[in-house]
């Protein structure tokens, strides 16, 4: 036995087999079962000596606090999540809900554990990766489709120790991690800064409060998760991001990803993405949702095209969304500031260069989105797609024959 892990996964594995022969043990009876087991009066003692054997074997990857803690857990798809940042989710599996519920009756905090793979409907330990991060929970609103809504920022790092569902919930065990006394990096600062401003332009991203950001604030760390957080990167990638505990070798990494040659956006797509926000100004939305990229892309040259080679009912499908828009999005509305992209429209937007690079486009298009959006099923944007004649298939077909390929 290597760590405290793999007596958690024996306890799981117990657990889930008493369950199929009808006997009802707790995670914590369980874990309690594996340590007899072992010959060790309890668990709190067999973990005690499993973290001394992994002190003694290797090097942990920060420095810890000792007290490990038990948090309600939310595990996310798509979607690598920064502290100090502010994040709009829409959570749709019972067990994240039922998390949820536990973390709004108790310190309204919440770990956010983030997939391996998106496709795992029921993840476990083994699915989500080693470090997320605590949250702070700041609303929560059932949505029209049976889903929820949650406003969410970041608060710190931590590590997980165990990530199981007990009863009807996720729940996790975290420690935190520190991340080390920041050192002097202006001269790196200055360089993202420069670097950032390019690379937005390229990507069309819109992000009027960074430049602010980066005049008032001198730590490392919260720079670089500021910049991690606007970046379009795989999930792999953003993940080592969070990962990376210390604040300068995080800028560093930083870089050398802003260095790398990028996708640039087509002038018709950076227009769309700036259509879909005006839809949601327009109508004082506090976000922008995947329904007004939808609209957007309905008058998207190389979107629309993939549509219309779909045979789609564009009149209807812009019926359709018209009325979502105005109706059934009330709830969002706002007198104050400009429309926040949604988690969901962020996922759809890094999906669309990953595509156009698959593709071998020289820029990422309307068609690209269009592409990228059908892994959302649980939103309007996708049904309404589906019934007006949009399908996954349909749509790579056209794009291989060479539909929606820039055109100028």
């Amino acid at each position: 036995m290597r760590d405290f892990r793999d007596a958690k996964a024996m306890a799981q594995t117990l657990r889930e087999s008493l369950t199929g022969k009808a006997v009802t043990v707790s995670h914590s009876e369980s874990l309690e079962l594996v340590s007899r087991m072992l010959g060790v009066a309890d668990w709190n003692t067999l973990s005690a000596l499993l973290h001394a054997e992994r002190r003694d074997t290797a090097a942990p990857i920060a420095r810890l606090k000792t007290t490990t803690a038990l948090y309600p857990a939310v595990p996310l798809r798509d979607l690598v999540p920064f502290p100090n940042a502010t994040y709009p989710m829409f959570v749709g599996r019972e067990s994240s809900f039922q998390a949820l519920n536990q973390a709004f009756d108790g310190a309204r905090e919440v770990v956010l554990a983030v997939q391996r793979e998106a496709g795992v409907d029921d993840p476990r330990f083994a699915d989500v990766y080693e470090i997320g991060i605590v949250a702070q929970l700041l609303e929560l609103e059932p949505l029209a489709d049976g889903t929820f809504r949650v406003l969410t920022r970041g608060l710190r790092r931590v590590e997980l120790r165990s990530f199981a569902t007990e009863s009807a919930a996720y729940w996790a065990e975290a420690v935190d991690v520190s991340e080390g006394v920041a050192r002097n990096a202006r001269d790196l600062i200055r360089r993202i800064y420069q670097r950032f401003q390019d690379y937005t332009a390229v990507h069309g991203i819109i992000v009027p409060d960074i430049w602010l950001f980066f005049d008032q604030t001198r730590d490392p760390g919260q720079i670089a998760d500021t910049v991690a957080t606007r970046m379009k990167l795989p999930i792999k990638d953003k993940y080592e991001l969070l990962a990376t505990l210390d604040p300068a070798k995080r800028l560093e990494r930083i870089e050398a990803l802003l260095d790398l040659p990028q996708r640039p956006v087509s002038a018709n797509y950076a227009t769309t993405i700036r259509k879909a926000l005006n839809h949601a100004d327009r109508r004082h939305h506090q976000y922008a949702t995947l329904e007004h990229l939808l609209l957007a892309l309905i008058d998207d040259a190389e979107a629309s095209a993939v549509m219309r080679a779909c045979d789609a009912d564009l009149a209807g499908l812009r019926q359709g969304l018209v009325q979502y828009l105005d109706d059934d999005l009330k709830h969002i509305v706002t007198e104050v500031g400009s429309a926040e992209p949604t988690a969901a429209f962020n996922r759809v937007d890094q999906r669309a260069a990953l595509h156009a690079q698959e593709m071998g486009y020289t820029a990422v298009t309307g068609a690209n989105a269009l592409i990228a959006l059908f892994p959302e099923t649980r939103s309007p944007a996708a049904r309404l797609l589906a019934e007006h004649g949009v399908s996954r298939g349909r749509a790579d077909k056209a794009i291989a024959r060479g539909v929606g390929k820039e055109m100028g």
